[in-house]
Order: structure tokens, then sequence, then C-alpha cells
């Protein structure tokens, strides 16, 4: 009779010892596979949800971003571009400046492959009195921002002063009785007053602006600038040196240029703090489950050993009992001639039959049962899926590491078997 039969037999006539044992592998294969396929589960949905919430994150910080960079835009220019001649002394006691520019410089920086500003705003200033009305404002001609032909284009700071129209601060309009549609004269031309400014509260309450060709017109200035204001960029060459070095070199050196550094320090601290933001709740998003991925796998450090161990414990004791229920048998095929070794395979190919079979139907049993606790776990549509689940490293091993681990609890029973004396067996039995 070959091997196998005789397993086969055995099997057949011990259904219920064999079962028992199939059942020990199956717990414990199922147990361990169930755990694993878990914590696959988590991981792919936490994947899912970490690439889904990221986004969400980087949407909302982006919008965020977004308001800080039109709150922070209403501070208004940061960059001033005086004349290389003006001194700085009388331009901060008078608050404008007495020397002039070139219009021309405002068209070579709007075509100069400026990376460190923009909103570029060319403007003639003077502080002068209203001669019809006898009362002191501060004139400003603007032709509105000079687009820049390298970068998209983009809303202005300040809008347009359409020709033949005004923009009146709060105080001039008050103290001279100006409003909006009506129509004033200055330097004996006729102007609409298209918009007063609501109190600002500095000195734009005592200011008119006027077209920037009108305002060059009226103060003798034709084709010249006294300053052009422009916007800094949020970039890493956008320091003062980056800023002066590019615009200085643009225009030959013949200016100097004038970082108003309250306005850029806040709106960098501003913008900067968006990014820190968003960097700060992705980090903590991904500690969060890295915490709970931490906490399964502690648990399934604690839950899987002790049921290998308990089904290792399971089999042994099943196959001690097995060998004292059978000592007469053994007995009896060692007295007609079957050697210890012989016998050893058989009890050890039994254990390895039952182990093949626990390792299969445990290993279904256990996928199964994680499949269907992730769809119950997981929010609708959230389940990993059974495709993403499957991992064939996993079924090969449960195949392959439950007959050793059968094999491993039956060897002491099987070698205590195997070395029993015949005589004595027989005498006893």
């Amino acid at each position: 009779m070959t091997l196998w039969r005789l397993v086969i037999k055995e099997i057949a006539y011990r259904k219920l010892n064999f079962a028992l044992a199939v059942l020990a592998v199956l717990v414990a294969v199922g147990c361990l596979v169930a755990e694993l396929t878990l914590l696959r589960a988590h991981e792919v949905r936490a994947e899912r949800q970490s690439d889904a919430q990221d986004a969400r994150t980087r949407q909302r910080v982006g919008r965020l971003a977004d308001d800080y960079r039109v709150i922070t835009k209403q501070l208004g220019y940061n960059v001033l571009i005086l004349p290389a001649k003006q001194d700085l002394g009388r331009f901060y006691a008078q608050g404008y400046a007495g020397e002039t520019m070139p219009e021309e410089y405002a068209r070579r920086l709007s075509e100069s492959p400026l990376i460190t500003v923009q909103h570029l705003l060319p403007s003639l200033q003077e502080r002068i009195e209203w001669p019809e009305r006898k009362f002191p404002i501060i004139l400003v001609g603007t032709r509105g921002e000079v687009p820049q032909g390298h970068r998209n284009p983009k809303d202005p700071i300040q809008p347009l002063v359409a020709p033949g129209t005004m923009v009146v601060g709060r105080v001039v309009a008050e103290r001279l009785g100006l409003e909006e549609g009506k129509e004033a004269v200055l330097f004996g031309r006729r102007l609409a007053v298209a918009k007063v400014h609501p109190p600002r509260g500095n000195e734009d309450d005592v200011t008119v602006w006027i077209d920037l060709a009108e305002a060059q017109a009226l103060l003798g200035k034709p084709g010249r600038l006294n300053a052009i204001l422009a916007l800094s960029c949020l970039c890493a060459e956008a320091t003062p040196e980056g800023i002066r070095r590019e615009i200085t070199t643009a225009l030959d050196n013949d200016v100097q240029v004038l970082e108003l550094s309250a306005a850029a320090a806040t709106r960098r601290a501003a913008r900067l703090r968006a990014s820190v933001h968003a960097d700060e709740t992705v980090a903590a998003q991904e500690a969060g489950r890295a915490e709970l991925r931490l906490v399964r796998e502690a648990l399934a450090a604690w839950i899987i050993p002790l049921v290998v161990i308990g089904a290792t414990v399971w089999v042994g004791a099943l196959a001690f009992g097995n060998v004292r229920d059978r000592r007469a048998e053994i007995g009896i095929l060692r007295a007609i001639g079957w050697r210890a070794r012989q016998i050893l395979a058989v009890l050890l190919a039994k254990a390895v039959a039952g182990g093949l079979a626990g390792g299969a139907v445990g290993y279904a049993a256990g996928f199964a049962l994680a499949a269907a606790w992730d769809v119950h776990e997981a929010a609708a549509g959230d389940a990993a899926g059974a495709s993403a689940l499957f991992d064939p490293g996993l079924l090969a091993a449960a195949v392959f590491l439950a007959p050793i681990l059968a094999a491993a609890a039956s060897l002491v029973p099987a070698l205590l078997a195997a070395r029993q004396d015949p005589a004595v067996v027989l005498r006893e039995e």
C-alpha cells in the first residue's frame, strides 16, 4: 500500500480528527489573512482619502491664498521708481518728486522681461493750488497700468482715469461741493467728476486724479513722469536688491528704486502664512492617518501571534490524541515491517494534507470576511474593492506556511509514535 493511499484511508477513517485539525489551521490562517487584508484595505482607503483630502485642502488653501492676494493687493503698490537725480530728503519732505524722467521709461519697463515686479503705473504728481477754487490739492496724472507683454493681463490695482474726467478725494469733494456726475473747471478745463473716493485718512483725501496727458499739459511737463509705481511679485528673486538691480539695469541706471517696506513685508508675510497653513494642514492629516495605522498594526501584532500559537497547540493536541488512540495500529505496522521513518511520513503527510486544506479554505474565508468588513466599515462608494485587496504573495504564503505549521505541530507526536517499540506496545495492548 502506498504512502498517500494509506494517508487517504486514514483521513477517511478518522474524519472528525482530520476536520478538527483542518479547522485549527483554518482559524489561524483565516485570522491572519483577515487582519492583514483589513490592514491593506485601510491603507488603500487611506491613500484614496488622503489624495482626495489633500486635493480639497489644497483647493481651500488656494482660495485662502487668493483671498490673501486680493486683500494684500488693496495695500497698493510697494515699489516706487524715481528719477536718478531726485534728492530723497526733499522727496520725503514734500511727498512727491520734484525731478522728472521720460515717459518712455514706462514703455521700456513694460517691454523688458521683468520677473520681480508687475502692475506698472506711470504717474505725474505735484502739490498745487486749484486756481479756480483757491484750494490746495495734490494733482496726480495717470494713464492706467502699462501692460507687460510677457505676463498674462491682470486686473489693475488702480483703475484708469478716462480723459475729460477726474476722480477726487473725500475732503476735496466736501470742501468744494463736488458730486459724481457733475462737472468742475480745473485750469480752464471742464472735467466731469467720475468718482468720489470714500474717506481714506491720508493724502488721498486731498488728491485729484486726472488723465496723464492732461496733467502733463496742465503742469507744462509734456512727456514727463516723476514716478512709476509697481507691485513686487512673490518670488525668490524679488528681494529689495533683486528688484533694484533688475529695474536699474533695464533703465540704464537712470532711476532709483525704493521698496515701501511695510506694504511689501505685509504682503509677503500674508502669502507665506497661507503656504505654511497648507503644509501644516496636510501634515496634521498625514499624522492622524499614521497614528490610526499604528493602532491597527499594534492590535494585529497581538492578535495574530495568539491565534497562531493557539492553533499550533490545538493541532499538536489532536496529533497527540491520535497517536495515543492508534498505539496498537502503529505497533502492528511496525511488527509487520514498517520502519520508523514510514510511520513518521504517514503522520506528517496527514498533517500536511490538513494544513493544505486549512490554508486554502482559511485564506478564502479570511479574505471574504475582510472584504465584507471593508464594505461595512467604508463610507458609501469608498470600499477598497476585492481587486485592490487581493495579494498573490499573501495567498502563496498562506498555502505554503499552513502545511509547515501543521507539520511542525504534529512533529513531536509523530516522532514519539515512530520511536515506539512494537514489542512493548503489543504486549501492553
